[in-house]
C-alpha cells in the first residue's frame, strides 16, 4: 500500500473513529467525563479527516478551513478531558480559540495562504496540547504509568506542532494544502496516525489505573464510617509497627461502645448507625499525623499511634471518651449511659505482629468493662486516672 495523502487520511479517519468508539465504550462502563470528552475529540478528528478529502475536488471551505478548525476543536476537547481528569477548571479565555478559528476565514488569498493557514492551525493545536500535557504534572506523588505516558505523548505531539508551525513558514518550505504538496504536510499526516494510536492507548490506561485505585480504596474502607476496615489495617499496620522502639514506642487503643445495644433496641438500627458515624468522625478528628484508625466490626474500633508516651495515649483516649459521652447524651436518651471503654497497649518491639498488640489491648479493654465501663485501662490491668 502506497502511503499517499489520500490513504493516510483514510487511515486517520478509521483509527480516529475506532478510538472514539473504544473510549465511548469505556465511558459507558465507568462514566468518567474525561473519557466522553476524549471520545468526542476523536470523533471530530474522524469527521475532519473525512472532510479533508474534499479539498482535492476544490471544496476549500469544507476541505481545508473546516477540517483545520475541527482539529483545533478536537484538541480542545482533549485538553478539557485532561482538565476533568486532574480536577482543574479551565479559564474562559480558552474560548478565544473559536474566535481565532473564525478569523482564519479572512486570511487573504495569495502565495502565503497555505503557509499562514497551516501556521495558525499548528500554533493553536500546539498551545492546547502542550497545556494538556503540563496539567498532568505530579502533585503530591508520582503519576500513574498511564498518566505519565499520556503526558509524554501530549507534550511530544504539542512540540511537533510547534515545529510544524515554524517549518510551514520557512522560506524554502513548499506548502500547498489544496493538493497536499510539501514534505511538512506528508510528515504531519504520518505523525497524526501515530498520535491517534498513542493518545487513545494512554488515555485508556490513565482512566483504568484510576478506576483500579478507586476499587482498591473502596475495598479498604468500611462502607458505613469510611474508616479503614480490618483488612486495610492489617496491610498498613506493619509499616507503622516497624518504627517502634523503646525510645519511641507506639500505642494500640481498642475502643468499644458501652450499652450500644440499647440504642438499636430503643431507637432503631439507623440511630445506631448514626452513632457509629459520629464516633468515627470524632476518631478521625483526633488522629495525629501518621496514625491509623479502623473499624474492626460492629461497635469496635482501633487506633494505632506512633511515637507516643503512655501519658499522650491517655490524653487522646480520655478526650475521645468524654467527647463521645457528651455526643451520645445529646443524640439519644437511654436507661444506661452510652459511653466508651478503651483498652491500651504500648508497643516498642517491631518484631511483633499487630494481632499480638490487639490481643493485649483487648485484655485491657475487658478489664475496663469489668471495672464498670466508661473508662480506659492500660495493658497489664494498670488503671488510668479518670477525669
Amino acid at each position: 500500500m502506497v502511503l499517499d495523502p489520500f490513504t493516510l487520511l483514510v487511515i486517520t479517519a478509521a483509527m480516529a473513529a475506532a478510538s472514539a468508539l473504544y473510549l465511548a465504550a469505556e465511558w459507558a462502563s465507568v462514566r468518567e467525563r474525561s473519557l466522553l470528552l476524549w471520545s468526542a475529540g476523536f470523533a471530530i478528528v474522524a469527521v475532519g479527516s473525512s472532510l479533508a478529502l474534499l479539498r482535492s475536488s476544490g471544496y476549500l471551505l469544507f476541505g481545508i478551513w473546516f477540517p483545520n478548525g475541527l482539529l483545533i476543536v478536537a484538541h480542545w476537547l482533549f485538553l478539557a478531558g485532561v482538565a476533568g481528569f486532574t480536577r482543574v477548571r479551565l479559564p474562559h479565555a480558552w474560548w478565544l480559540l473559536a474566535v481565532v478559528w473564525l478569523a482564519m476565514l479572512f486570511l487573504p488569498d495569495g502565495p502565503w495562504w497555505s503557509k499562514a493557514m497551516m501556521c495558525v492551525q499548528s500554533v493553536l493545536v500546539a498551545i492546547t496540547t502542550l497545556r494538556a500535557g503540563l496539567l498532568l504534572r505530579p502533585q503530591g506523588g508520582a503519576l500513574s504509568v498511564g498518566a505519565a505516558q499520556l503526558r509524554f505523548v501530549l507534550l511530544a505531539h504539542g512540540l511537533f506542532y510547534l515545529a510544524k508551525a515554524a517549518l510551514a513558514v520557512a522560506p524554502e518550505a513548499i506548502v500547498n494544502l489544496a493538493s497536499f504538496r510539501g514534505a511538512v504536510i506528508q510528515i504531519s499526516l504520518v505523525e497524526g496516525v501515530m498520535a491517534i494510536m498513542l493518545l487513545a492507548m494512554s488515555m485508556t490506561g490513565t482512566e483504568r489505573h484510576r478506576r483500579e485505585e478507586r476499587i482498591a480504596q473502596i475495598a479498604a474502607r468500611d462502607p458505613l464510617t469510611a474508616l479503614d476496615n480490618r483488612r486495610a489495617l492489617h496491610l498498613r499496620a506493619p509499616q507503622l509497627l516497624e518504627q517502634a522502639s523503646p525510645a519511641s514506642p507506639g500505642a494500640v487503643l481498642l475502643i468499644d461502645i458501652d450499652h450500644f445495644k440499647q440504642v438499636n433496641d430503643l431507637h432503631g438500627h439507623d440511630a445506631g448507625d448514626r452513632l457509629l458515624v459520629g464516633l468515627s468522625d470524632l476518631i478521625r478528628g483526633a488522629l495525629p499525623h501518621g496514625a491509623l484508625a479502623a473499624r474492626l466490626g460492629g461497635d469496635e474500633f482501633v487506633i494505632l499511634l506512633r511515637g507516643v508516651s503512655a501519658a499522650a495515649a491517655q490524653v487522646l483516649g480520655q478526650d475521645l471518651r468524654e467527647a463521645f459521652a457528651h455526643q451520645a447524651r445529646a443524640m439519644f436518651a437511654t436507661p444506661e449511659p452510652v459511653s466508651l471503654s478503651i483498652g491500651v497497649a504500648l508497643f516498642d518491639q517491631p518484631d511483633k505482629e499487630l494481632s499480638h498488640w490487639i490481643k493485649r489491648a483487648d485484655e485491657a479493654l475487658y478489664a475496663s468493662k469489668r471495672k464498670g465501663r466508661d473508662r480506659m485501662e492500660l495493658d497489664a490491668f494498670a488503671p488510668m486516672q479518670q477525669h
